[in-house]
């Protein structure tokens, strides 16, 4: 009886895999993509969502000439200024509850050129 044994072939190319050390060369430093600031077209829109958010409302504001750390900064200063709760998601703030009015009138306020979007 003859047992036939299989290798799985590793690929270095595997998206889920990276080198972190090699034996020639030692630890292998990674470098990090820097943060392009989005490009924007100067308006900051606040609209309100509900969808897919079991009827619950979030005010979400995109637009804005930020990224990383900077981001989260102004979302904090946003979340204190409405008294509620928020995340930075995909390059947009989203705080919880209806709070469009005075997020346009706090970003204008601020500085920036913000007008209403959506409903």
């Amino acid at each position: 009886m003859q047992v036939s044994l299989t290798m799985a072939k590793y690929s270095a190319k595997d998206s889920s895999s990276r080198l972190v050390y090699s034996t020639d060369q030692g630890r292998i430093k990674e470098e990090k993509p820097k943060e392009v600031t989005p490009e924007t077209d100067g308006v900051v829109r606040v609209r309100p969502e509900k969808k897919g958010r079991g009827g619950k409302t979030v005010t979400v504001i995109t637009g804005l000439p930020m990224t990383g750390n900077d981001l989260k900064a102004f979302a904090k200063q946003l979340k204190k200024r409405c008294g509620g709760g928020g995340a930075v998601k995909d390059g947009a703030i989203e705080l919880q509850g209806d709070h469009v009015d005075t997020m346009v009138a706090e970003l204008i306020r601020l500085g920036h050129n913000a007008k209403r979007a959506g409903g």
